[in-house]
């Protein structure tokens, strides 16, 4: 997503620097090039998001196995 912008970018300032500058294509081409670089943080956030979602429960199930493991350490040292 953020090379995608980034080659809108480039376009717009391609537009912008002709021989006559084509202020209006610039205009058009960096729309999509900002939104392609800014997308990205929020579709990283979300995929972050989603991904502790689905890890929670299984990090939480191996502190419940460790705490049952050391439950069984404690009560062969009494």
């Amino acid at each position: 997503m953020g090379i995608l912008g980034t080659a809108f970018m480039a376009g717009a300032t391609f537009a912008v620097t002709a021989q006559p500058p084509h202020i209006l294509l610039c205009i058009i081409l960096a729309i999509p090039g900002f939104l392609g670089w800014i997308l990205p943080y929020f579709l990283y956030k979300a995929g972050v998001r989603k991904q502790t979602e689905k890890m929670t429960p299984l990090i939480e199930e191996k502190y419940d196995e460790i705490y049952e493991i050391c439950e069984k350490g404690n009560k062969l040292l009494n």
